[in-house]
């Protein structure tokens, strides 16, 4: 809800702002509606049976939710005549309109974080495999969080990305190449395929170990969205009448 209502509070024209929401609640809508009665949105239901054979077990339960592999279904969920749309988490707050961010020729808009250890995402398997390894050959192999995208349904359509997405899940399935949910697909399909976006566009990690006081450090300068991609939710915390430590 407070992803909703701050996207339409720093949107410089929140009247033409129209909402697509994937999830596998039917019942998402009306309670959506109930809140927003005069929201333009629309509600798709992602069907679970579409990766039931392609999930593997992780290292964290979440990332094993069939729903956390919709976005990879987004160009068959959202409607053709859609060209362009941006794509985040529930887990955020915006502080500052996101509508003019440029695509740059690219199927995708992320932050790309070259400090993250690359290499640990994948097995011995897949780094000893001449064929496997050779598919980041000259790209740029780097980490992007998937919570904030600008996509180009356009290109990812013509592109047939789904479907190499697929394919490389498929593959996991038969000799575990790596070893976290549906981000490493996205990054054997789209390294060298995305736009780059200031960090301030995505500051994610919020909610990670926050309980033992090891906060993540904000990027300096401005930011236009908090992103609560880590475990501890302020919102849950409320809920449960806990304290939300800073």
């Amino acid at each position: 809800m407070e992803a909703i209502l701050s996207s339409l509070q720093h949107s410089s024209s929140p009247e033409d702002i129209r909402f697509h929401f994937i999830s596998s609640l039917p019942s998402l809508h009306k309670t959506i509606l109930r809140s927003f009665p005069y929201l333009r949105c629309q509600l798709h239901i992602f069907a679970a049976s579409l990766v039931q054979g392609l999930i593997f077990t992780s290292i964290g339960q979440a990332l094993d939710s069939p729903l956390n592999y919709a976005r990879n279904y987004l160009p068959m969920l959202l409607p053709t005549c859609l060209t362009t749309v941006l794509y985040h988490e529930s887990d955020l707050i915006l502080v500052d309109d996101l509508a003019a961010t440029p695509l740059l020729g690219k199927p995708l808009v992320a932050s790309e974080y070259y400090n993250a250890k690359f290499t640990i995402y994948f097995t011995p398997t897949f780094w000893s495999n001449s064929s496997l390894s050779l598919t980041f050959a000259g790209r740029n192999a780097c980490y992007f969080n998937m919570g904030v995208m600008v996509i180009d349904l356009v290109r990812w359509r013509v592109g047939g990305h789904t479907r190499r997405i697929v394919e490389w899940m498929e593959l996991q399935k038969r000799m575990r190449i790596y070893e976290m949910g549906s981000l490493l697909p996205f990054l054997l399909v789209f390294a060298r395929e995305i736009a780059l976006v200031d960090h301030r566009r995505n500051e994610h990690g919020l909610g990670r170990d926050n309980y033992r006081g090891l906060c993540k450090n904000l990027h300096p300068g401005p930011v236009s969205l908090f992103h609560w991609s880590g475990k501890g939710k302020p919102w849950a915390r409320i809920d449960s009448g806990r304290p939300w430590l800073l």
